[in-house]
């Protein structure tokens, strides 16, 4: 089993940038939504063999702050690190240009990375998890969260690239 949680909310989130890649630390909100998730993942009795997080300190702060609640082992996985959104990074979320950049899943975005290599890494994670048999909380990035919910789900191109989750917010998926 998997549980997805997105990072709390960043600076860059309330400032409407596109994170990507780029470094954005937790807000004071982004602390306590973490605190938050990790309450309410021990609520409801979820055990977990470990958290993988995003080597990124939103992540990482996110995980840690649930790993101190819950008592799970956490440990950094690089291949969660979110995309490289090349020359995007640091412009507005909501620019329709780049909104139709990512319906182009070769697209590198100038000097970043494409939703198919992205993909590669976290479905050769997730084929990983699979075969390991146990049972994960990852904690990562919106992007991450779509190519995760691709890989559980079946989903047209329109969907994948305008799927996202809210900050903090936990999915559930089960191998089969």
């Amino acid at each position: 089993m998997i549980w997805f949680v997105r990072h709390g909310e960043t600076v860059w989130n309330v400032e409407n940038k596109i994170c990507g890649a780029t470094d954005s630390p937790l807000t004071e909100r982004g602390h306590a939504q973490a605190v938050e998730t990790g309450e309410m993942i021990k609520k409801m009795g979820i055990k977990a063999d470990a958290i993988l997080y995003s080597p990124l300190s939103r992540a990482k702060d996110t995980a840690a702050h649930i790993s101190e609640i819950c008592g799970i082992p956490m440990r950094e996985e690089i291949r969660l690190i979110e995309q490289k959104f090349g020359k995007y990074e640091s412009t507005p979320r909501d620019g329709k240009e780049f909104h139709e950049a990512k319906k182009q899943f070769l697209n590198r975005y100038d000097g970043g990375e494409s939703m198919f290599q992205m993909a590669q890494r976290i479905y050769n994670l997730l084929d990983e998890l699979k075969n390991d048999g146990g049972d994960y909380i990852l904690v990562a990035h919106n992007g991450i969260a779509r190519v995760v919910h691709s890989y559980f789900n079946e989903m047209t191109n329109d969907e994948y690239a305008s799927f996202g989750v809210k900050n903090c917010s936990v999915s559930e998926y089960r191998f089969e």
